[in-house]
């Protein structure tokens, strides 16, 4: 991996501090006794932040195993060589097979139809197929129901084509660990496991918690805990943040490519929503837009960092462009920027920050789509 200070086609880029990442995934892999695994989840390109990037860097720190959303996902990081067991989090089509089978990946599984065609065609591969059995104990989404795991297993398990890797829920609530909905999404799964072991059907791994899950409730880390918005340095609720401090990974920076001092009265971007107060207004353009993450709906709301101070976005974000105001103050005295001055989107300025959260909340989401979105299409740079 080249490691660069900022690309050398576009002045907006998205930084990845791995230090970051090592001690955010360092503090996952601390929650665990000695024979319990971490799964690091690297779906939607590990959040933004680049799968196969983070990978290396999780496997360096003793990731145990994989997951992402999609099997194309996963087929990138075997080609980016990646090599501990990946888990892909959903039954995918069967025309997917061939491809999991060549890939050595391990889909989950809830319908039989999928679960018996895998099998045969990994015997006429002349290999076994390995799956995670999902286990629908609430959420609603996907899964085998709680009180259908026997007949299932029934279904599918005199097949000598597959092999039961491992079973596994996912938690609605689990930021109320002391709720009754959590509770009962733990009694289900628990007593699903224990009907398959008593009935002699091997169980795998057995694994429930999310990031929530794992910082939260110790009793429930099972075989292995499957971690993810939590490794990128973001709180998966805020319940999390006084009692597991995690490190931002995802800076977001651009420079200034024009700046100028319009008139007042003189409108600014698509409609004119923000003219001109008074003279001496310097309108500066950035290089980053809503086709980069930046939602439209942040328009004249947000601030950037600039000199470890904070100014405003003004007027409507462009698809690939914005426009931030340096005003002259009483209170405040800014320098101007020149062209080529570097500021900060998302991350730290000095004393000031700008965060993931403030973002989020100013667009009535989550910290989860803000950093998805600045993935997208800004070149990543790892320091």
């Amino acid at each position: 991996m080249v490691l660069r200070k900022e690309p050398l086609t576009r002045w907006a880029w998205v930084e990845i501090d791995q230090g970051a990442l090592r001690r955010n995934t360092r503090a996952f892999k601390n929650l665990l006794g000695p024979r319990q695994r971490l799964c690091c989840v690297v779906k939607a390109d590990a959040y933004g932040h680049g799968a196969v990037a983070c990978a290396k860097v999780m496997h360096a720190t003793g990731t145990d195993m994989f997951a992402v959303a999609t099997v194309n996902e996963g087929v990138e990081l075997r080609q980016g060589g990646i090599a501990e067991p990946i888990l892909v989090l959903s039954e995918p089509p069967m025309t997917a097979i061939d491809t999991l089978l060549e890939h050595n990946l391990m889909p989950s599984i809830y319908t039989s139809e999928f679960a018996l065609a895998y099998g045969e065609r990994a015997v006429s591969c002349g290999t076994i197929g390995k799956y995670h059995m999902a286990i629908e104990t609430g959420m609603n989404r996907i899964g085998v129901h709680y009180a259908d795991v026997l007949e299932f297993r029934r279904e599918i398990d005199f097949h000598r084509g597959i092999h039961c890797d491992g079973v596994f829920t996912h938690f609605a609530t689990a930021d109320e660990s002391n709720g009754w909905d959590y509770k009962l999404q733990c009694k289900r799964f628990d007593e699903a496991v224990a009907a398959m072991k008593d009935a002699g059907y091997e169980c795998g791994i057995v694994h429930c918690d999310n990031t929530v899950a794992s910082i939260l409730d110790g009793s429930t880390h099972y075989d292995m805990i499957r971690a993810g918005i939590g490794l990128y340095g973001l709180q998966p609720s805020e319940v999390t943040r006084p009692v597991f401090p995690l490190d931002p990974v995802m800076s977001v920076k651009a420079r200034v490519t024009r700046t100028a001092h319009p008139a007042m009265g003189e409108g600014v971007g698509y409609g004119f929503t923000y003219r001109v107060p008074r003279a001496r207004v310097q309108i500066c353009t950035l290089p980053l837009g809503y086709a980069d993450g930046l939602s439209r709906t942040l328009s004249n709301r947000m601030d950037v960092l600039y000199r470890g101070m904070r100014i405003p976005q003004v007027g409507n974000i462009c698809m690939d462009q914005m426009m931030v105001a340096i005003t002259q103050t009483s209170r405040q005295q800014i320098p101007e920027a020149q062209m080529g001055d570097i500021m900060t989107v998302v991350g730290r300025d000095g004393d000031a920050e700008i965060t993931m959260d403030e973002m989020a909340q100013l667009r009535g989401t989550i910290n989860y789509e803000v950093a998805c979105g600045f993935g997208m299409r800004l070149e990543k740079i790892y320091c």
